[in-house]
């Protein structure tokens, strides 16, 4: 590998990295500047309509999203590997459930809502960047949603939990103008 590739390597490193970090503490300007205006987030099926979009709005509307959940989200960087144009990055994301988090469903619609435990995770997650143009243009992931949902003691729901979780989804659907 000559030192140009190596430049270019630590460069989309860097860049997804620090993608990955704008989740939890990015401003609106910091997804403009890294994320591609062609886009994609193959993980959105399950956000909310604004975030299955392209491009860093989509993006930005994910990170709130998150954000609106989860207190004192961060991702701990354990390992970061780049092959051409794509970056491999492992992580641990850390948070602690202070809001409702609302899963949507494939029509856009609220499917499911959890309401807050107050509880803190940690799980192990992978993601998939690829680089275009000195932007990220996509993005999946492989996540330990149920590890997380265990965590947080989201399974298994206690009837008690289960009506929470209907008075959740009823009060969110409300407030998207949903009957």
């Amino acid at each position: 590998m000559n030192s140009t590739s190596v430049i270019a390597a630590e460069a989309a490193r860097a860049l997804a990295i620090r993608s990955v970090h704008i989740m939890s503490d990015g401003e609106r300007a910091d997804f403009d500047a890294i994320i591609h205006p062609e886009a994609t987030n193959r993980e959105a099926k399950a956000e909310p309509p604004a975030a299955r979009g392209r491009g860093p709005a989509a993006y930005f509307a994910t990170a709130l999203w998150l954000r609106a959940a989860y207190a004192d989200l961060r991702h701990t960087i354990e390992d970061a590997v780049v092959e051409g144009d794509l970056v491999a990055v492992h992580t641990i994301m850390h948070g602690r459930h202070v809001g409702p988090f609302v899963a949507y469903g494939e029509d856009g619609r609220i499917d499911q809502v959890f309401p807050p435990t107050g509880r803190s995770f940690a799980v192990t997650q992978s993601h998939w960047l690829r680089i275009a143009d000195g932007k990220v243009i996509e993005h999946w992931a492989n996540r330990d949603d149920l590890g997380q949902a265990l965590q947080l003691s989201w399974v298994p729901p206690t009837p008690a939990y289960l009506l929470r979780m209907a008075r959740a989804k009823r009060k969110a659907q409300r407030e998207n103008g949903v009957r």
